[in-house]
């Protein structure tokens, strides 16, 4: 079969790796924008956590396509590491970077962090089973609620330790949406060579926004915003 014989390939992992990464960064983008209803006030986002469940449906389909692309992104990082080790077993003396941004040269552990926090995040505002308060939870929200979005946020994101796990993982995200946005873009032909591409640009202005929307929400509680 064709098919088996693309992801059998080299270039077939990689366009594999390209798809199911801008999946990824569509649904990043998506859950951003819902989390920052938070700004509009708990009703806002509670009715936006409400409207979720109450179609679930289209959730599960949501989580089977991220789920998917989550475990095939991976696969083919991992088989394209093995297949780039096996072609030079023996590393380079010295290795001084002249072209690889910091972006391309942290995606193997960047993504590995990421797949933990992508763990810890649903353990902790999904199903409740991981959920560290501050030393001192807020009195309005005092535990894991089922349709209290907003009280989740508030009282997760008193604890510093949580805020700060948050803000570096999503640093790594902005690294990995840097680089993956515009190298899938290029591995799937869709631009021309260039020196300055504008798909580069275009992935720079996303990792930011995506940063910011992210990073806004533990910062926002944390200093008093959301309460």
């Amino acid at each position: 079969m064709w098919a088996l014989t693309l992801y059998r390939s080299t270039i077939g992992k990689k366009i594999i790796m390209a798809i199911t990464g801008l999946i990824l960064v569509g649904f990043v983008i998506a859950h951003m924008l819902g989390n920052l209803q938070a700004f509009l006030g708990p009703a806002k986002l509670n009715a936006y956590g409400a409207f979720l469940k109450g179609t679930p449906e289209l959730l599960w389909l949501e989580r089977i396509v991220v789920f998917f692309a989550i475990v095939f992104h991976a696969l083919m990082a991992w088989q394209l590491t093995q297949i780039k080790r096996a072609a030079r077993p023996v590393g380079y003396e010295r290795r001084e970077p002249q072209v690889s941004t910091l972006a391309s040269r942290t995606m193997r552990w960047g993504g590995a962090l990421l797949l933990v926090f992508i763990v810890f995040h649903i353990l902790h505002f999904t199903t409740g089973t991981v959920f560290p308060f501050a030393s001192r939870p807020d009195a309005q929200y005092p535990r894991f609620s089922e349709t209290d979005v907003y009280g989740n946020v508030v009282s997760a994101f008193r604890n510093p330790w949580v805020v700060i796990f948050y803000v570096v993982s999503m640093l790594f995200l902005l690294l990995h949406i840097f680089h993956g946005a515009w190298s899938s873009v290029r591995t799937l032909g869709v631009s021309k060579p260039s020196r300055d591409p504008l798909h580069r640009r275009v992935s720079t202005i996303i990792a930011v926004v995506v940063w910011l929307g992210f990073v806004s929400l533990p910062l926002g509680v944390f200093f008093g915003v959301l309460r």
